[in-house]
Parts: structure tokens; sequence; C-alpha cells
């Protein structure tokens, strides 16, 4: 923010996004403007405004921040040409980004990102930081929407609320300050559930941390889960697109965990059908319960994006990444914080324990699964000979257990005879490479953690 995240730089690309949407004959049907709860997130929002108004394109604009989803779900319900967020996400508070949802109501796929880039640096359209956003609305081509019930009558169709009032649960919703403060919560207690909020109010520097739901960030939750006797913590992140879940040990369950319970419970207690859709970089204990269901799992590249695709082509029962990132079939093909919370509150209400215990259960059928995420320091220029290294001399065993196959999907992803694996991937932003483990035992991580550390160095 106000380094390179300037109102200038900002105009520039919502007008190559104008200038897409121009050329693809989409504009006629409008354009959402949204924003996360962040510093001036208003203020950008309406220069974006300006811009597509003064395109002929017309804006529809909520009437405060709102969560990602949200948003996304409100291109679906007025089947606009797509909406453009200003938000950063989980990132620290001094960060901002652009977010273009095409008309499909999911991530922009590769080929629409390109077609954009592709448009950076036109000309903006003539007067556009003169609009008047009042005469706009008189005139009809801005337009104030407020999304929010048709989104909740959504998630009752996709959530089953009356198991949820009937169980007394009680519940903590941590929004983290950001735009999911007057959504998780205020369904829950719409639907008969007993909720607390911590950290409910709208803050840009959010407290002084980050708006990003790890088990690190979300100790107060976890702290205030214990107090109060409650059954339930639930967080999103800044955009709300992300979860976070503290179950009544104040344990925190990790995205990989809850995307392989939520599996177990769409599969056994509602009967879904269909395929499941994984990143590269997440649990392999979803393919082990896959394969007890007689089910296909699709493997992607990190990114949502790409979990997305199968979405819009196929059944599919739930799409998940070790990020924090999920959405079920019947649901935008987008990830959704708050749809996830939703459903981990419905599940602890049917089975009638703590996800812990139906965790260990699982596992204690299909084995148990550890999993962990290093970041190494690497030099951004050798990150590509690095992979290419990775995957073309690989040795025969890591760590005394032989490698069987090498996936390349997106980055370096040795699978090892028994089968734990790893991943090196690099980081898109920073001179770091992700290294993602997993196996049957904590002394295994940390095992092929050290190894893997060799073997990044040898190379």
């Amino acid at each position: 923010m106000c380094d390179t995240f300037t109102f200038e730089n900002a105009r520039i690309v919502v007008q190559a996004i104008a200038a897409y949407l121009l050329a693809s004959s989409k504009a006629g049907r409008g354009v959402i403007v949204g924003h996360d709860a962040r510093f001036l997130g208003e203020r950008f929002a309406e220069e974006a405004a300006r811009v597509l108004i003064a395109n002929g394109i017309k804006v529809y604009m909520l009437p405060h921040d709102a969560p990602t989803p949200v948003i996304a779900y409100a291109v679906a319900l007025l089947q606009t040409a797509g909406a453009v967020v200003f938000t950063a996400s989980h990132n620290p508070p001094e960060y901002n980004g652009i977010k273009y949802i095409p008309e499909y109501a999911g991530p922009a796929d590769t080929d629409i990102t390109k077609a954009i880039e592709g448009k950076i640096g036109l000309p903006a359209a003539e007067g556009a930081e003169s609009v008047d956003l009042e005469a706009a609305r008189r005139d009809g081509s801005l337009e104030i929407i407020d999304p929010r019930e048709e989104y909740f009558q959504h998630l009752r169709r996709l959530v089953n609320f009356e198991a949820i009032a009937e169980s007394g649960l009680k519940v903590v919703c941590d929004p983290m300050h950001g735009s999911g403060r007057h959504y998780l919560a205020e369904v829950l207690k719409a639907n008969g559930c007993r909720v607390e909020i911590i950290r409910g109010n709208r803050d840009p520097l959010f407290g002084g941390g980050m708006p990003e739901p790890t088990a690190a960030q979300l100790m107060p939750l976890a702290e205030r889960v214990r107090e109060s006797g409650s059954h339930l913590g639930l967080a999103t992140d800044g955009d709300a697109d992300r979860f976070g879940i503290i179950d009544d040990t104040g344990r925190f369950i990790t995205p990989n965990q809850l995307v392989a319970l939520l599996l177990v419970h769409l599969v056994e207690h509602r009967g879904y059908r269909g395929d499941v859709v994984r990143t590269v970089a997440t649990t392999h204990l979803i393919d082990r319960l896959a394969a007890k269901y007689g089910l296909q799992v699709l493997e992607t590249p990190v990114g949502f994006k790409y979990i997305c695709e199968h979405m819009r082509q196929r059944p599919v029962i739930i799409g998940g990444e070790e990020s924090g990132g999920l959405s079920i079939g019947g649901h935008i093909p987008e990830k959704d914080g708050i749809l996830a919370n939703l459903l981990a509150a419905e599940m602890r209400a049917v089975w009638g324990e703590n996800l812990s215990s139906i965790l260990d259960s699982i596992m204690a059928e299909v084995g148990p699964v550890f999993s962990s995420r290093i970041d190494l320091s690497y030099p951004a220029e050798q990150k590509t000979i690095l992979l290419k290294k990775l995957v073309s001399t690989h040795p025969e065993t890591v760590a005394g257990r032989k490698l069987e196959r090498i996936i390349d999907i997106d980055g370096a992803k040795y699978i090892l005879e028994d089968g734990s694996w790893f991943l090196v991937r690099p980081s898109g932003t920073e001179p770091l490479l992700r290294v993602y483990v997993e196996a049957q035992s904590e002394e295994a991580v940390q095992e092929l953690q050290e190894a893997v550390a060799a073997l990044v160095n040898c190379c």
C-alpha cells in the first residue's frame, strides 16, 4: 500500500479489466465492485467504479465491505460479467490486491488472467476520474446491492441448520477483524446456535497481526473456547475465503484434516457421490478415504483456480487445499471459509463428538497421517534449475525410504514406498522454497524434513 498499490496503478488494472470485458462482449451484463475490511477499501472500490462507468459498464456495489465468497455468489445470483474485488485475503495489513472473478463465480483461470495482463497500459477511458457516483446512481449506471440474505438462503440449502440448533451447540466465532464479522456469527445466531464473538470489530491493522487463521494466529480463539466451555471455535481470514477450526479441547484442526473430515461426513451422512479434488500439496489422507468409498481423486497444481476448473466441469463432492480453501458440490466454485465453518459445525452436531475424536477414529481405520510445511531460503534465480535437477537426477532413496515415483505437476513431488511423500515447490512471490512433507508419524516427518533440506543443499 502506498508503494506499488496506489490509486493510479489500481485504475490501470481496472481499465485493463474493462477492456477485456468490452472485447469479450460481456460488458453489457455489468460488473460488481467489492472490497474487504482493509485500509481505504471503500476508496479503491469507488475508483474502480468510476473507471468501469467511464467505459460504459454498469456497476453494482455493496453498501459495506464483504467476504470474497459473498461477492462471488452475487456474480452467480445477478448473472453479471464478473466482479472486481479489492482484497489481500490473509496477507499482512500493509498489502492490498485486486481479484477479478469471472462470470462463473470462481477464480479467474490462466487464460483470462493473461488476457487482462495483455491489456495493461491501455489509455484510460476519458473522464474516468471525474465520474460523479451520486449522479451515476441516479441515472442507473451504478446500483447498490446487498446479497447477504440471498447468500444466507443459499447456505440453508447446503447446511443442516436444524441439526446445529437441536444439538445446543455453543460456538466462539473469530472473524479476525475482517469481512466475515457480519456473516458467520449472524447466520449461526439466526439458526438457533449459541454464539460468542471475539475480534469482531473492523480493524484495518488486524489487531497488529495477520488475518490468517493458522494455529499461531488463533491462540486467542483456542483460549476462549477452553475458558467458555464451547464446542467449537470458528475463524475466517481477512476476506473470509479461508477457515480456521478449533475443537473443544483447544486443538487446531488443520485444513488438511478438515477436508478429510468433511469428505467422510458428506459421503456417510449426506450420501454425496462424485469426484474429490485436491491440490498436489494437500494430504493423501483424502486419497485413502476416497479409495475406501470407491471415489476418484483429481490432483491439481496449487491454487484454487485449478480446483474450480474441475468443479465447473464435473460432479465434485468436495475440493480443498492445505492452505485453507474449500468448496463443495452445489456451491459456487470458489473457496468459502463461511461455508467450511458451517459444515464443521454441522458435523460436530450430527456426530455428537468432538472433531479430534472423529479424526482419531478415521486414522485408526485408514492409517495415521502427519503433515507439515517448512520454508527454505533459496535464490529466486536458481529455483527453476533446482526443480529440474530434483526431477531428472533424483536419488533412489530418501531418509532410507525407496523412491517410487515423481510427480512434476507443480514443483517436484517424491512419492516414497511407505506412502510418505514430500513436495518442493517455489514461492511465487519470495526467494523461498515451500517444502510439504507427509508421513505416518511426527518423527518420520522430521526425518524427511531434514533429508529434503540436505537434498536441496546438495543440488
